[in-house]
């Protein structure tokens, strides 16, 4: 009997994990507001890879692995994508990249909400996102949105930047594919 068991032991620890996901880069985008002296900008990372795991029916199951090369960042501004990438905002020198984990999901009015821990220059904490997940078959989209506190990650703190916007909106847009 235990012989009929063994087989079925195997399988249930697949049950326990959500469906894997690849990410479509050239579709997907990761993209941030932000306010410079009353002024509004765009930008987004050009860079960036993630491993998703979701299950719709239980996002209790899911994960969110995120890297976010910094250096990649593009606000159609040279001079402010420069001064972005100095000690003073990311020092991508010393930390080119920030990093996203999940540690929760759970449904939230009209959505699922995530928590994880997002780290930028080596500080990490906690964050919160909405998630939007739309099925199709073998291909899928998945947004989150979040706002961020700059000042939480030390992004502009100094004298010299008190006319930056404390606030800044991150949306992510992930083109997937099942595998």
């Amino acid at each position: 009997m235990s012989r009929f068991l063994i087989p079925l032991a195997l399988l249930l620890p697949l049950a326990a994990f959500a469906r894997d996901w690849q990410v479509d880069a050239a579709k997907s985008t990761l993209t941030f507001k932000g306010t410079y002296q009353g002024e509004s900008f765009d930008g987004k990372f050009k860079k960036f890879n993630a491993t998703i795991g979701y299950d719709a029916a239980d996002p209790s199951k899911s994960k969110f692995d995120v890297t976010v090369d910094l250096a990649s960042v593009d606000t159609d501004s040279g001079e402010r994508d420069e001064t972005l990438a100095t000690a003073d905002f990311f020092d991508t020198a010393k930390s080119p990249q920030a990093h996203f984990v999940t540690e929760s999901f759970a449904k939230a009015g009209d959505g699922v909400e995530a928590k994880g821990n997002l780290t930028i220059r080596g500080q990490a904490k906690p964050v919160a996102l909405k998630v939007k997940f739309a099925e199709n078959g073998n291909a899928a989209t998945l947004d989150v949105d979040t706002t961020l506190k700059r000042a939480d990650f030390s992004l502009g703190n100094g004298p010299d930047w008190s006319d930056i916007g404390p606030d800044v909106p991150v949306h992510g847009h992930l083109a997937l594919t099942g595998k």
